[in-house]
């Protein structure tokens, strides 16, 4: 597995640097949000030719990543079609002066490159470990998958088409998926990747790779999902009451007084 990892790796920063390359020509840092869904792609790909042994369970894992990967980064590219860049990513254009170039390539692109190798790490080993047959903890991985993956594209089609209406400009979507969870897209992605990993157990040590969906989970809980996204709002009152009675990740009815 050693070799393939540092075969995806070498690929998925080369891959990240030609990304950093257009968002330079661009004059936008968030087609980075692009290249996420793509990578995993990329790594699927490269690990399932590198190791040579298609498994069942690893061109299994591999499809579900295509499929996966694809939507996410259609989606994304339509959202941001006819916009500035995002937010986010235009404060740190302007907070980090001459610094940018070096920074976006450090902080943005290659981060993310290691960080998507890190997630990825599931999928390396499926496509690397020894066939074995698919059983019932696979059936039970891949509805997990299914439930994660169908929650995050629902939910992302929700808010797409409620930011589209310019009845809805400056209003909080609390609706649909929405009522039940602040982030149904970012619970439905962290459920899908727990389905991979799950789907590495029945292997010879594919618990370890746990790391994996450990390390989607901390990013969209701790770091640049869910506090990155709410914090302009915090001082939005709207958003507070919105935040009492709704829960941060976890799908749950909403509290009283709604």
């Amino acid at each position: 597995m050693k070799a393939v990892f540092l075969i995806t790796a070498t690929s998925i920063l080369i891959y990240m640097t030609g990304w950093f390359i257009a968002a330079q020509i661009r004059v936008r840092n968030d087609i980075a949000d692009v290249a996420w869904g793509l990578g995993f792609i990329l790594a699927a790909a490269v690990s399932l030719l590198a190791g040579g042994i298609y498994s069942p369970r690893g061109l299994l894992v591999s499809g579900l990543v295509l499929v996966w990967g694809v939507r996410l980064a259609l989606h994304i590219h339509n959202r941001n079609r006819g916009r500035g860049e995002d937010p986010r990513y235009r404060k740190w254009r302007e907070e980090w002066g001459r610094w940018f170039v070096l920074r976006s390539f450090l902080q943005v692109f290659m981060l993310q490159g290691i960080l998507l190798l890190m997630v990825a790490i599931p999928i390396v080993f499926a496509n690397t470990a020894p066939a074995a047959p698919l059983g019932w903890l696979d059936l039970l991985a891949l509805a997990a998958w299914l439930y994660g993956f169908c929650f995050e594209a629902v939910g992302d089609r929700q808010l797409l088409k409620f930011i589209r209406n310019p009845d809805n400009k400056g209003k909080l979507m609390t609706s649909g998926l929405w009522r039940y969870t602040r982030h149904p897209n970012y619970f439905g992605e962290v459920t899908l990747w727990w389905g991979i990993w799950v789907m590495t157990l029945a292997l010879p040590g594919g618990w370890l790779t746990v790391v994996g969906p450990l390390t989607i989970t901390f990013l969209i809980l701790k770091v640049s999902g869910i506090p990155m996204l709410e914090k302009p709002y915090e001082d939005r009152a709207d958003f507070q009451e919105y935040k009492r009675r709704t829960s941060a990740f976890f799908p749950l009815p909403p509290k009283e007084g709604t």
